[in-house]
């Protein structure tokens, strides 16, 4: 059965300090879920309460309709995986994996059989009389992995699991966990400071910021309808301007104006801020724009980034464009460039609410 996780009110203090205050959190059956954000915003110390590692001074947390508060971590029936991966080292791999079955006096006869079904599952088999000094960084993952699965858990809670790896190796092993995942249908919290990764492998993602969660959705939803303007520069790149708003019609500071079709009410007038990510600028030969000077360029195979300011205000911007096979637009080179208007997002004054209908927000459900 696919476990709910569900988080009502839940407060945790240490000592006089507050770093959670009244959180509220679903967590589906089978998803992939992640709490992600800035380094002291909450995320592991919410996942470590779910675990039962950390007190908990208020609320209430169940596993489907099971209050688990006050359970012991380890009834609670979870698999973790740590950023430091947290293997034995004088064990080879195939103990490593085996260990938790042991712990549940699982049968001499099942328990190599399972050992190897999961050593298989991870692509590690092959290693299973090594010892962990004798593996990469990503193989000493699959066996945290392989480790925190076999015992079939309930619940995975995974945190920082691969910040320890360099790039390419997170990739390849981010690719991993979300099939391996997908294969077992687990009820999955992961925790994680990096955006890519995060919209990479979540169904859905949490943005948390000084221990108040800010936006839950798909990374679709949060990268296309931002909830609010941390969470807009927070997921991806983004340029912000400020401008004014009257009624539907939004003018930058350089005089450029635009009539929006799209707005949550056509009578909000004042000052907003404009998000407009790099590839929602349009390079146009149109004189009715904004117009630009480029500054510099980056060429990236698939796509050309530049770099320019506004002519009138020499406000910074980040362009995007697909590389094209003629040249690369040249230092001090003159444009004019629009916006594209379906996939902006505008912003209250404060950067508190977003002004452009279409918002999706399950931390409001």
């Amino acid at each position: 059965m696919k476990v709910n996780i569900t988080i009502k009110n839940a407060v945790k203090k240490y000592g006089n300090n507050t770093v959670i205050s009244g959180m509220n959190v679903k967590v589906k059956g089978g998803e992939f879920f992640t709490l992600l954000g800035p380094s002291g915003c909450g995320k592991t110390t919410l996942l470590r309460m779910i675990a039962g590692f950390n007190s908990i001074e208020g609320g209430d947390f169940y596993f489907n309709d099971k209050r688990i508060n006050q359970m012991d971590p380890g009834k609670r029936n979870i698999g973790m995986v740590f950023q430091n991966y947290a293997i034995f080292p004088h064990l080879s791999v195939a103990n490593n994996v085996a260990f938790g079955l042991k712990n549940r006096k699982i049968s001499k006869e099942q328990l190599p059989i399972e050992t190897d079904k999961f050593l298989k599952l991870m692509q590690i088999f092959e290693f299973r009389d090594r010892m962990p000094d004798k593996l990469s960084g990503g193989q000493q993952q699959r066996v945290a992995l392989a480790r925190a699965l076999v015992i079939k858990p309930a619940v995975l809670l995974m945190d920082e699991p691969l910040s320890n790896l360099d790039a390419k190796l997170r990739v390849e092993m981010r690719g991993v966990i979300k099939e391996i995942q997908n294969k077992m249908g687990i009820t999955t919290v992961y925790v994680t400071h990096d955006q890519e990764e995060a919209m990479a492998v979540s169904d859905r993602i949490a943005v948390l910021n000084k221990g108040e969660i800010q936006h839950i959705g798909t990374p679709k939803d949060l990268y296309q309808r931002p909830a609010n303007l941390f969470v807009a520069t927070f997921i991806g790149r983004t340029n912000i301007f400020e401008a004014e708003l009257n009624k539907t019609i939004l003018t930058l500071k350089d005089g450029f104006s635009v009539k929006l079709n799209n707005l949550i009410d056509e009578k909000h007038s004042g000052k907003v801020q404009l998000s407009v990510r790099p590839e929602e600028f349009v390079i146009t030969d149109d004189k009715d724009s904004i117009h630009a000077v480029i500054d510099d360029s980056i060429f990236l195979g698939l796509n050309t980034h530049y770099f320019a300011h506004i002519a009138k205000t020499n406000e910074k911007i980040e362009i995007i464009q697909e590389s094209s096979i003629s040249n690369i637009i040249p230092r001090g080179t003159k444009i004019n460039v629009k916006l594209n208007l379906e996939k902006i997002n505008l912003f209250d004054e404060s950067g508190d609410q977003n002004l452009i209908l279409g918002v999706k927000n399950d931390n409001e459900a």
